[in-house]
């Protein structure tokens, strides 16, 4: 056990949770009448996936639900955060519900609630229909009713026994990679040009929220992907770097939701939001809970003369690396949280919903003793505990992932799994960081009842 781990504080009744997303293990793509969506475009490009993956096995864990509910009871976590992926519900973006589809998810549901697990679904985990894309995507306003009468049709099945809601996964990752860089799906690089999808997910999350909350729906929220920026050194250039960037990735989605306005963008020559009238006031008072998803800090530099863009991602100096090269800085964590609820004293409780690392492992079945993780989640979870004693309102913890998975571009060559999967054989097995999250949480339940005596 590491210096981090035995000094490890258990932030006191924190719920506990775990994460996936659909494409990344379900696999069965076409079962049950599912629809295709802009991750089957993208992946069935040549070289668009680096090993050559596809995702049409990935976990199997549409066919093996009961082998990942059965992990997930033996890991005791308070919630499980899986998503339901629109083109399974509508194949086509639009029109009646697929009942086989729904049928399965209310299984699915039910079966999570007979082994005391919360469901807590996640609406939009980037699979968009390939008919929505065709049609504008997220650069339309349009695609917001067609995303609210989707999760009127999610909702009114469900609505009743889940009590807890994601309605969009990462916008910022959907705007910055995907119609950004074209690093993601759908492949758009449009640069500063992909700025109307901030304003069209932001409002398509609020919408939704309203739908579910009169299907009855508790509480209803979003997770985005933020990250602390830092700046390269005190140069002005690279303080106005840090700047723009902190907006572009940060600010852009969470003061709207948190502070019912967008940061000036418009005086840094950027291009202004498609707002309508009434907006704002809606995405304002959208959430009950706010989701943080975060990985690393982001070290930022003034761009090279004649970029298109005017700031530079950069390496961190002095930082240890995950296996997707990213930044190990769990102090950067806390920073941000410290510095959001800074900015929003009057803010929704916050649900850290995805934190996690990938590093190199065997593909073969067997036991995996990756020190390495449970030192990057010890360390954070700390973070988390630090941030609560000065006052942010932290309420549920979620590891990515549950199991390893699908990562996207980078097929299956990152694994960021609680659980092994051999993806020749489908065959899962605990890893050493299972079997510590799994002590870390009865521990917690066990200091939470003898404080509750």
């Amino acid at each position: 056990m590491s210096a981090s781990q035995s000094a490890l504080r258990i932030p006191a009744n924190l719920r506990w949770s775990t994460a996936t997303s659909a494409f990344q293990i379900e696999g069965s793509r076409t079962a049950d009448g599912r629809g295709r969506s802009i991750w089957d475009d993208f992946v069935d490009r040549p070289g668009a996936v680096i090993d050559g993956g596809t995702a049409e096995r990935a976990c199997d864990s549409y066919r093996r639900t009961a082998d990942d509910i059965a992990l997930l009871a033996d890991l005791g976590v308070n919630g499980y955060r899986f998503s339901i992926p629109w083109v399974r519900i509508q194949p086509g973006g639009a029109g009646p519900a697929n009942q086989r589809a729904l049928d399965h998810y209310e299984r699915f549901v039910d079966a999570l609630l007979e082994h005391g697990l919360t469901p807590e679904p996640t609406l939009y985990h980037w699979e968009l229909p390939v008919e929505l894309e065709a049609d504008g995507g997220w650069l339309t306003r349009d695609i917001v009713d067609r995303f609210a009468e989707y999760a009127g049709l999610v909702g009114e099945r469900l609505a009743d026994r889940t009590a807890r809601w994601y309605t969009i996964n990462e916008a910022a990752m959907t705007t910055l990679q995907g119609y950004g860089t074209g690093e993601l799906a759908p492949a758009r690089q449009l640069l500063f040009g992909a700025l109307p999808t901030v304003h069209h997910q932001l409002l398509a999350h609020a919408r939704a929220a309203s739908v579910l909350r009169a299907a009855g729906a508790a509480q209803v929220g979003l997770t985005n992907n933020h990250t602390l920026v830092i700046p390269a050194s005190g140069s002005d250039a690279d303080l106005a770097a840090a700047h723009v960037y902190d907006l572009v990735h940060n600010r852009m989605f969470s003061e709207p939701l948190l502070a019912g306005a967008y940061p000036d963008i418009q005086a840094l020559g950027l291009p202004p939001m498609p707002v309508q009238d009434g907006d704002l006031d809606e995405i304002a008072s959208s959430c009950d809970f706010y989701g943080v998803n975060f990985y690393n800090p982001t070290t930022v530099a003034a761009a090279p003369e004649g970029s298109p863009i005017p700031f530079d991602l950069v390496s961190t100096p002095g930082a240890p690396l995950t296996g997707f090269g990213w930044p190990i800085v769990p102090e950067a964590l806390r920073d941000f949280l410290v510095d959001l609820h800074h900015r929003h004293p009057d803010m929704p409780p916050i649900v850290i919903g995805e934190n996690g690392a990938s590093f190199p492992e065997p593909d073969g079945s067997g036991r995996v003793q990756d020190d390495d993780r449970i030192d990057y989640l010890a360390r954070h979870i700390d973070a988390v505990a630090q941030a609560i004693d000065r006052g942010v309102p932290v309420d549920e913890y979620t590891v990515w992932s549950l199991m390893d998975n699908f990562e996207w571009a980078d097929g299956c060559t990152q694994r960021f799994g609680l659980v092994h999967v051999d993806f020749a054989t489908g065959i899962r097995t605990p890893k050493a960081s299972y079997d510590w999250y799994r002590d870390l949480i009865r521990r917690s339940r066990t200091a939470a009842e003898g404080t509750a005596r």
